[in-house]
């Protein structure tokens, strides 16, 4: 698609990004990767994206040179800076009584969740929804709104009900388990508008459905791999939502994610003890001996060394791994496991490392530079998933040499190809998959991982393999791109279906007056 054709005249595409994560200013998983790394690639097609993040602590320290736009009637200033990496404009909603917190993003230190999400998130959805529809003061105002997840489902909710000319909305779902659920008496009491508040608007299942409004009042939906989009239309995947995504399948879509590859570039990597790839790979041994030295394991084990960069959530079957840890140690293999997530699994996997340090490394936590170094030593990789939308953590692996151990699920089943041991000759392979969710099952495709191991020249060959998949954003940018021209004819602006919930309100948090930008002093 000629994207040309469906531009407004006189100026780029304008993209107002809308994201609760941005790395390097904010991130817990795979969102915040993705929305500093595809803003990114669409600036290299031309498209003048911008990016709007709530101003928590870390966000506000990150970026640079930021200066204050405009104030909010209700006491949040709007900022506008950018990133130190990619120099991406980010506006920062910056409003201490919400977002200048100890902890993280969605919860405390203790992680629990802070208790006024809610209003959090409705904020910032509707700074959002005023910046897309009177613009920043300062001539920049987006021709399309491109929201994500379900902290700013009610972006696309605010610009669908407003009553005047508006951009249209994009929304990308990119885990359907995370919803943004709260009581419906508290969406009540914030004053959101009566159409949101039925079945019919963002109401499930008694609640009120952050997410669902996203994916209710969007005028498109993308989910972040072509296997996630089909499979979230079953009720074994679809978390409750399956119906109203069914309904709405003319206008959904599946993009697969991309990696940022200069980011992760194990030919260029700073946290490395020496460079590598694919055709040069002394560096990824050199990478193993480092890390075994660093983390006190055998340096003279001679099975694989198994590691697992993940969230330690049932999702990502930690539990699983857990219950496998005795059956992959008598294999031979060593394990390291990092991440953070459930405080049981937490304990129970330092408490599994107790008496076993040579063979079995723990770090709770995440550390950027040390998940690069884990991907440049590991010869396997642990991603398994009972269910995955992408699967960043697996590309990375790749990228890196170490071959995943995973469940063709969502986009994993999008990016492995399992490496048939029988003929391992298939240049195609890049990893080693399994179907039943099971530790069974993980350890047994562990122990036919361990096989091609000891095959110095299959091992190679599959590891080539790997690292020579492209991962970039380019293709995936381009796809999005094509959609946004889609999005921006004039015939979706006035969609009858939107316009018949149509109401005549501006967006608003209750417990404050409606948000209104002022001119800074």
């Amino acid at each position: 698609m000629d994207i040309a054709r469906h531009e407004p005249p006189g100026h780029s595409l304008r993209v107002l990004f809308a994201t609760s994560e941005l790395f390097p200013l904010a991130k817990t998983g795979g969102l915040g990767d993705a929305a500093a790394a595809l803003p990114a690639a669409l600036s290299a097609l031309g498209v003048d994206v911008r990016a709007i993040l709530p101003g928590y602590v870390s966000a506000l320290d990150t970026v640079r040179g930021k200066r204050t736009l405009a104030r909010l009637s209700t006491g949040g200033t709007l900022l506008l800076g950018r990133t130190p990496d990619s120099f991406l404009p980010v506006y920062l909603l910056d409003w201490p009584e919400l977002f200048r917190r100890p902890g993280g993003p969605y919860q405390d230190a203790e992680k629990r969740d802070w208790p006024d999400n809610l209003r959090r998130f409705a904020a910032f959805s509707a700074a959002a929804a005023r910046l897309a529809l009177h613009g920043d003061g300062e001539a920049w105002q987006p021709d399309l709104v491109h929201a994500n997840d379900w902290h700013t489902g009610l972006l696309a909710a605010f610009l669908a009900l407003h009553a005047g000319p508006r951009p249209p909305s994009l929304f990308t779902i990119h885990n359907l388990a995370y919803q943004g659920n709260f009581p419906l008496p508290e969406a009540r009491a914030l004053g959101l508008p009566e159409a949101l508040l039925v079945p019919d608007g963002a109401e499930f299942y008694g609640q009120f459905s952050c997410l669902k409004a996203g994916i209710r009042y969007a005028d498109r939906l993308t989910t972040v791999s072509p296997t996630y989009a089909r499979e979230i239309l079953t009720p074994e995947f679809g978390a409750g939502m399956d119906g109203l995504l069914r309904a709405r399948a003319a206008d959904l879509v599946g993009i697969l994610n991309g990696i940022d590859t200069a980011l992760w570039d194990p030919a260029h990597d700073p946290a490395l003890p020496a460079p590598f790839d694919a055709d040069h790979p002394a560096g990824k041994r050199l990478a193993k001996e480092a890390l075994r030295h660093e983390l006190g394991l055998d340096p003279a084990a001679d099975g694989p060394l198994v590691v697992g960069v993940n969230r330690l959530t049932e999702q990502k079957m930690a539990d699983v791994v857990l219950t496998a840890l005795p059956a992959l140690l008598d294999e031979g293999a060593q394990v390291v496991v990092h991440g953070e997530g459930d405080p049981g699994l937490e304990a129970a996997f330092r408490a599994a490392a107790v008496g076993r340090e040579t063979r079995l490394a723990v770090r709770i936590g995440y550390r950027e530079e040390l998940a690069h170094r884990l991907n440049a030593a590991a010869d396997l990789a642990l991603t398994p998933a009972r269910f995955e939308p992408c699967g960043l953590t697996t590309m990375y692996a790749m990228r890196y040499g170490a071959l995943p151990v995973t469940r063709p699920v969502g986009g994993l089943g999008d990016t492995v190809t399992d490496i048939d041991t029988a003929n391992p000759t298939r240049a195609e392979g890049t990893g080693f998959t399994f179907a039943e969710p099971s530790a069974a099952a993980l350890a047994g495709c562990v122990r036919r991982a361990g096989r091609l191991f000891r095959d110095p020249v299959a091992w190679r060959r599959a590891q080539r393999a790997a690292m020579r998949r492209d991962f970039g954003w380019e293709v995936s940018a381009r796809r999005y791109l094509a959609l946004y021209g889609d999005l921006v004819a004039p015939a979706v602006q006035t969609a009858p279906r939107l316009r018949v919930l149509a109401a005549a309100a501006e967006p608003s948090v209750p417990t404050a007056p409606p948000l209104r930008l002022e001119a800074a002093a």
